[in-house]
This record gives structure tokens, sequence and C-alpha cells, in this order.
């Protein structure tokens, strides 16, 4: 049977919506939707590219947190409620996972509420960012 953790980080929505923000199972690792909020000061900036990076950010922690890294992504999921926002948060997801290249769902889709901009998901396996890494292209 392998070993569960599961990890809250203090954001009050966590207790009141009775969920964790990263479960780890094995060396499976899924983490919650993670908003461009400072879980620190509560802050959040306006600026959607802004978001993207304190959301990676509170995700490269949760990761750390059960022994993994940025690099173990192997899935990710993207919510851009404004579609306007999509090409700019899009390329600074980019930067951040270059060479990661994880599947990707990028949603543009209605959030919490407007203060909001994005918000990503990500599943993580312990230990993909330092396999071997077979990278092909095909036409599909």
């Amino acid at each position: 049977m392998p070993e569960v953790i599961k990890v809250k980080s203090g954001s009050p929505y966590e207790d009141r919506e009775s969920y964790s923000r990263v479960v780890r199972i094995g060396d499976w690792v899924l983490v919650s939707n993670c908003a461009g909020r400072n879980y620190a000061t509560r802050e959040m900036s306006t600026d959607p590219v802004e978001q993207t990076r304190q959301a990676f950010r509170n995700i490269e922690g949760a990761l750390k947190s059960v022994g993994a890294q940025l690099n173990d992504i192997v899935r990710s999921r993207v919510t851009i409620p404004n579609v306007d926002d999509a090409s700019d948060v899009m390329a600074e997801v980019g930067t951040i996972l270059r060479g990661v290249d994880p599947a990707s769902t990028v949603l543009c889709s209605p959030l919490g509420g407007s203060e909001y901009k994005v918000e990503i998901e990500v599943t993580a396996f312990i230990g993909a960012g330092d396999a071997d890494q077979e990278r092909k292209v095909i036409t599909l």
C-alpha cells in the first residue's frame, strides 16, 4: 500500500471546502488549483502574468513540501477567465515550464471571482524530471 501525504497551505478555503493543496500517493503528486495569491501576505496582483508567476511559486512550494520539483510536472491545467489574457499567460507558462513539456490543457472559463486572472493545477511524478526522456514529433 503506498504512503499518502496530504498537505494544506493555510488557505481558509482548504478547511472550509475540505481539500488539500497537495496530495502525494507513492510517487504521484496532485496539486490543487493554485491562484496567484501570495499565501504569506494574502496579496494578489491584478496583472495576469504576475498572478501566473505567483501561482507557480505556490505550486513549487507545494511540490517541494512532498519531495517533488517543477521539472517533475507531467500534466498541467491552466484556467484563464479572460480569453484576451490567454496569450500572455501561456507565454509565461511556456517560459516557466520550458523543457518540462507536460501534457497540458488550457481553458477559458470563469473562476471564483473577478480578481482571479489565472488558476493552475498540476500533476507530477517524482523523478520524472531526472528520468531519461524520449521526445518525438509525430503527425496526428
